[in-house]
């Protein structure tokens, strides 16, 4: 790709925008690992890809019957045309001439009939096996702890599911039965040419070299534009993504104009990549045509005057010079094809080491051998003496211990980054604690079945995410047998079935993507009795009232009275209203519990959580009954 014409004006290189054309390019993609787009021929990935066809072997063994038959078949059809000309022609054999193109258009029709079984088969073996790879990644992510998303990016994730599966894809379906074809086509075609005339194909063999190495030239040339295309492409379709998914923070901030120009330098570059493949098309595939041409030009020379005037060694038939064309054809049609499928070849290795890395990826921890169902709760909870960290050096949580008993519901409260969100993760067994124990019921979370522990609780986080369907089906997420009445129940015990049956289709109302049908207060809505649904022991809250209004939390708070009697309950609040009904409020920074009390009994003690009171109260005090943001130097409580 030619360089960008370098801007002596001074002028801005992108409209409005006052950046380069790298600053463009880079603007809405952080440098990221780059990961290798091709991988050396290894036996034990071939063997593992082949594994997944073994399910599957009737298909993929008829496949390579029809594989070696077509790999056979041309060269086939090129012998008996010379042979029909040899024979039955040369000798005026009208009975035999028809005889020999009867066989011709046998064979013609075995060969169409033969390629689209071929062609069928492969098609289908390589989706079922694309299907059953994508089908266990997906399942082994479904089973990945907390940790493995934290450390992993999504996009790598999405790459591994589609990109990477489906080079593998081309790789069975393609690569190995092609170059079967090819191969066999070559063989069986410069077979026959040597045993009907050595010397002529001897002639034929030195410009195989010439061939080779133009071919293997734009191949690679081919290669490197190809992944600039496929580079800028990715930067394009990610810069997209992003654009539509901020759209909002765009327009608020009126940036629409430079994201405009920071894309159509994005556009460009990669215009220019696919023009740079159109140009390198341009000049190898006319040059491959012409060497092949060239041969065949001083084939015809040689081989017709060996046929009509000499009668020496290079004599030879007519028959066998047509047949000659048609078989050098056949074999040098397959050497772009063989590069191109080695390429493929190549891809499809990357693909596949990184696909069975991600398979192969052992989590950092798992729920022990030994360990049981958990029983029946009721709901004691107890933290003993826990220390976490997400990485080694960096403690998030130091030494915390409490105990909660059934039925009590207790307030965490601290600024950003105090640890309150990471020890509720501890509770539902999303990580595991690195000293110390967390205990329900007397129990040992180690030595309990994840499911088992998470069937008994209810959770609503606070970015409220809802899956593509309909009310009732996020609804009913965690108990799919649910009836319609079931929910209609929860709802009505939550004292919000008005506001969902106020929707379009009331429950069965389409959820749009991220459920931006809905308001945000409703989506928590659904959030909230989608936990409730289910009858829960213990109840996690993650700042779950944080984007509702008073009037809708008062309802939501009467209902909550009643639905959490008996059940343990955890929240991540900042609302003043479900703090002072806290039975314990724990009030944490920088990973530790600094305060714990009931919300009258912390006042009294005039300590950090009475002096963001006090600061909040004073600062908005018509709020100061509803809302308790604690938004100080500290930040939020």
């Amino acid at each position: 790709m030619s360089a960008p014409p370098e801007n002596k004006s001074g002028a801005d290189p992108v409209a409005k925008g006052g950046h380069s054309e790298r600053e463009a390019i880079t603007y809405y993609n952080p440098t990221e690992e780059r990961e290798a787009d091709k991988a050396p021929l290894q036996s034990k990935l071939i063997r593992r890809i082949f594994r997944y066809t073994k399910p599957y072997a009737a298909k993929r063994n008829w496949l390579f019957i029809l594989t070696f038959t077509r790999g056979l078949q041309l060269p086939a059809l090129a012998w008996l045309i010379g042979r029909t000309i040899n024979g039955p022609i040369s000798g005026r054999n009208l009975p035999e001439i028809y005889w020999s193109a009867a066989g011709y258009f046998a064979l013609a029709l075995f060969t169409v009939v033969n390629f689209h079984f071929r062609q069928r088969f492969a098609l289908e073996l390589g989706e079922a096996v694309v299907h059953d790879m994508r089908s266990e990644l997906f399942a082994k992510l479904m089973t990945m702890p907390m940790s493995f998303f934290n450390q992993t990016k999504f996009g790598r994730i999405i790459s591994r599911m589609t990109s990477d599966i489906d080079s593998v894809r081309a790789g069975v379906q393609d690569v190995a039965f092609v170059l079967v074809v090819q191969g066999l086509q070559m063989t069986a075609s410069a077979a026959l040419m040597a045993w009907y005339d050595w010397k002529l194909f001897s002639l034929m063999v030195l410009l195989v070299p010439v061939i080779w190495l133009v071919n293997e030239n734009y191949r690679q040339e081919m290669s490197r534009r190809l992944r600039k295309v496929q580079e800028s492409w990715s930067r394009v379709a990610s810069t997209l993504a992003e654009s539509v998914s901020g759209i909002r923070v765009t327009q608020a901030f009126v940036r629409h104009d430079v994201n405009e120009g920071f894309f159509r330098k994005l556009i460009d570059v990669h215009g220019e990549n696919n023009v740079g493949v159109a140009q390198a098309s341009a000049v190898f595939v006319p040059l491959l045509q012409l060497k092949s041409q060239l041969f065949l030009g001083a084939m015809a020379l040689l081989g017709a005057f060996g046929a009509l005037r000499w009668h020496g060694w290079l004599h030879m038939e007519v028959g066998d010079l047509v047949m000659f064309f048609f078989l050098a054809n056949l074999f040098f049609d397959p050497v772009q094809a063989i590069g191109n499928q080695l390429n493929q070849a190549f891809m499809a290795m990357a693909g596949a080491e990184r696909l069975f890395r991600m398979l192969d990826q052992k989590p950092e921890w798992q729920d022990a051998a030994t360990a049981k169902p958990l029983p029946a709760i009721q709901g004691r909870v107890e933290f003993q003496a826990v220390h976490f960290e997400y990485k080694p050096g960096r403690p998030v949580l130091k030494d915390i211990s409490f105990v909660a008993e059934p039925g009590q519901s207790v307030a965490l409260v601290g600024h950003t980054g105090s640890g309150k969100t990471t020890l509720v993760g501890l509770l539902q067994k999303f990580y595991l604690p690195g000293n110390g124990q967390v205990l329900v019921d007397g129990l040992n979370l180690n030595q309990v079945n994840s499911d088992s522990l998470r069937s008994q609780m209810g959770s609503v986080q606070q970015n409220n995410f809802l899956f593509s369907g309909s009310v009732l089906d996020n609804i009913r997420f965690a108990r799919p047998k649910a009836t319609e009445a079931d929910v209609r129940a929860t709802l009505a015990a939550l004292d919000c079935l008005d506001l969902l049956d106020a929707l379009p289709q009331k429950l069965h109302t389409r959820v749009a993507e991220r459920g931006t049908s809905l308001s945000f207060g409703q989506r928590q809505l659904v959030c909230f009795a989608r936990a409730l649904l289910v009858n829960p022991r213990i109840v996690v809250l993650d700042e779950a009232t944080s984007a509702i209004d008073s009037v809708t939390e008062a309802r939501l708070q009467r209902a909550l009275d009643i639905l959490l009697r008996g059940r343990t309950a955890f929240v991540v609040a900042h609302r003043l209203s479900t703090i002072r009904k806290a039975d314990l409020v724990l009030v944490m920074d920088q990973g530790r519990i600094v305060e714990r009390g009931t919300h009258e009994s912390l006042l009294h003690q005039a300590g950090i959580y009475a002096r963001l009171h006090q600061e909040f109260v004073s600062a908005q005090p018509e709020q100061g009954t509803a809302q308790f943001q604690g938004v100080t130097d500290h930040g939020r409580l």
